[in-house]
C-alpha cells in the first residue's frame, strides 16, 4: 500500500498552485479515452443545424426545420439522464453499443423521410429515437476523469478541457455540416452524422479500461443519491436550459439572417465565431487559478452572459453580429466550465454520469425550445426577431441563480469522495 500512495502524486499532482493542461494531458491513461471520445461527440453539434438545414430545404419553413429539431432536442433531454442513470449502474459500453446503432438506423430514417416529402408528424416520429439515443459522450468522458482525479485540483482544470473539447465541436461541426448541406447536398450534413456517430461510438466504446468500475452493491445507492435530488444540480439545471437557449436561438437566427441576405454560406461562419469565442475563454478560463467560489463566479460570469446576449437582436450587420457573437461565446465557456466544476462537489461519483447528462439535457431542452420560439420568430415577425429568445432564456436563468445560489455552495471535497459510490478511497491511477 505504501507504494501505492507515494507514487499517486507523480501521476496526478495532489497541490499544484497552477493545474495546467501539460500537467492535465500527463495524466497516464488519459489519452486511451479522450481521442476517441473527440471523434465520438464530434457529431453532436451537427444534428440540430443538419436537420434544421435540411427541413427548411425540404418544407420551405423556419417554423417547420425548428419544430423538428426541437423534438430530436426534448427527446434527448428526456432520455439523456436515463442514460447516465444506465451508464453508472451497468457501464458506459452497455449503453454506448445500443445507443448509436438505434441513432444511426433512426438518423438515416428521419434524412429518407425529409427527402421523401413525408408529413411533419412522420418527421417528427423519426426524430424521437433520433434524439433519444444521441450518445452521451461529453458526460462520459467527464466521469472518466472523475475516476482518475478524484482528489485531485486537476478537476477544474478538467472540466475546463472538455468545455474547450466540447466547443472545439461547436466550432467544427456547424462549419462541416453547413458546408455539406449547401455544396454537396441538403442531407450530407444528417448523413456525415450519422456515419460519424456510428464509428467513433463504437471506438469510444471499445476503451473500457478507462470507464468507472460498475459493482452490484452500488444499485441501490444510485437510487438513493439521485442526481436530480440535490438541490444544487436543479439549479444548475435552470442555468443551462438559458444556455441552450442561445445555442438553439443564435442557430435558427442566423441561419434566417445569412439566407435573407442572400449569403447562406456565411451561417458556418458566423456560428463558428461564436463557437470560437467560447473556445478561446475556455482555455484561458482553464488555465487560471481562480479564488473566488464558483458559485459567485458562475453568477458573475452568467450576469455577462445575459448583458451580451440582451444585445444580439439590434444587430443588422455581419461585422456587428459576428462581433457580438464572439462576445456571447467568450461569456458561455466560463458558465458551463463553472456549471461542470460545482458538480464534482455537489454530487456523489456514483451519481456524476447522470448529473452530467441532466446538464447536457438541459443545455439540449433550452435549444429545443429555442429552435422552436426562434423559428416561429422568424417566420412571423421582422427578421432578427428570433435573436430575443437568447435574450429571454438567460435573463431568466439569471434571475434564477440569483434567487437560489446558497444551493450552489458545495461541500469540502474530501466528504464528497467519502460519499462516493463504487470508488476506494485511495485510488490507484492505472
Amino acid at each position: 500500500m505504501e507504494s501505492t500512495v507515494t507514487t499517486e502524486p507523480s501521476q496526478t499532482p495532489a497541490a499544484p498552485s497552477r493545474p495546467g493542461y501539460g500537467q492535465l494531458l500527463r495524466t497516464r491513461g488519459a489519452w486511451t479515452f479522450l481521442l476517441p471520445g473527440f471523434a465520438a461527440r464530434q457529431p453532436f453539434a451537427m444534428l440540430t443545424i443538419s436537420i434544421v438545414l435540411l427541413v427548411q430545404h425540404t418544407t420551405g419553413s423556419y417554423g417547420a426545420a425548428g419544430a423538428a429539431a426541437a423534438v430530436t432536442g426534448v427527446s434527448m433531454a428526456l432520455f439523456a439522464p436515463y442514460s447516465g442513470r444506465l451508464a453508472d449502474r451497468y457501464g458506459q459500453r452497455a449503453v454506448l453499443i445500443p445507443g448509436v446503432l438505434v441513432h444511426t438506423l433512426s438518423g438515416l430514417a428521419l434524412t429518407a423521410l425529409a427527402l421523401a416529402h413525408a408529413p411533419l408528424w412522420a418527421l417528427f416520429t423519426a426524430a424521437v429515437p433520433t434524439g433519444a439515443s444521441v450518445p452521451q459522450v461529453g458526460p462520459m468522458v467527464r466521469a472518466r476523469w472523475g475516476v482518475k482525479l478524484q482528489d485531485s485540483p486537476l478537476m477544474a482544470t478538467a472540466a475546463a478541457f472538455e468545455s474547450v473539447t466540447d466547443e472545439l465541436t461547436f466550432v467544427f461541426g456547424p462549419l462541416l455540416a453547413t458546408a455539406l448541406c449547401t455544396t454537396v447536398a441538403p442531407a450530407a450534413g444528417l448523413v456525415t452524422e450519422a456515419a460519424l456517430t456510428l464509428v467513433g461510438g463504437l471506438l469510444f466504446a471499445a476503451q473500457g479500461s478507462t470507464q468507472p468500475q460498475v459493482t452490484g452493491t452500488g444499485h441501490a445507492r444510485v437510487r438513493q443519491v439521485s442526481a436530480l435530488g440535490v438541490p444544487g444540480v436543479r439549479v444548475l439545471v435552470a442555468a443551462f436550459l438559458g444556455i441552450g437557449s442561445v445555442f438553439g436561438g443564435m442557430q435558427v437566427s442566423l441561419a434566417a439572417f445569412t439566407e435573407s441576405i442572400g449569403e447562406p454560406g456565411l451561417n458556418g461562419v458566423l456560428y463558428g465565431t461564436f463557437a470560437a469565442g467560447n473556445m478561446l475563454s475556455g482555455v484561458v478560463c482553464g488555465a487560471i487559478a481562480w479564488k473566488a467560489a464558483p458559485h459567485r463566479r458562475l453568477v458573475l460570469g452568467y450576469a455577462a452572459l445575459a448583458l451580451t446576449a440582451s444585445a444580439l437582436w439590434t444587430s443588422h450587420s455581419v461585422p456587428l453580429l459576428a462581433g457580438l457573437g464572439l462576445l456571447v461565446g467568450m461569456c458561455i465557456a466560463p458558465a458551463l466550465i463553472t456549471g461542470y466544476t460545482l458538480v464534482e462537489g455537489l454530487v456523489p461519483a456514483g451519481a456524476r454520469t447522470e448529473a452530467f447528462t441532466w446538464l447536457t439535457g438541459a443545455v439540449a431542452l433550452g435549444q429545443a425550445a429555442a429552435v422552436t420560439i426562434a423559428g416561429q420568430l422568424e417566420d412571423r415577425l421582422w427578421g432578427g426577431a428570433g435573436f430575443l429568445v437568447p435574450m429571454a432564456g438567460t435573463v431568466l436563468a439569471l434571475v434564477t441563480l440569483v434567487a437560489l445560489r446558497s444551493r450552489l455552495i458545495t461541500r469540502p471535497r474530501n466528504h464528497t469522495v467519502a460519499r462516493g459510490v463504487g470508488h476506494r478511497v485511495p485510488v490507484t491511477v492505472d
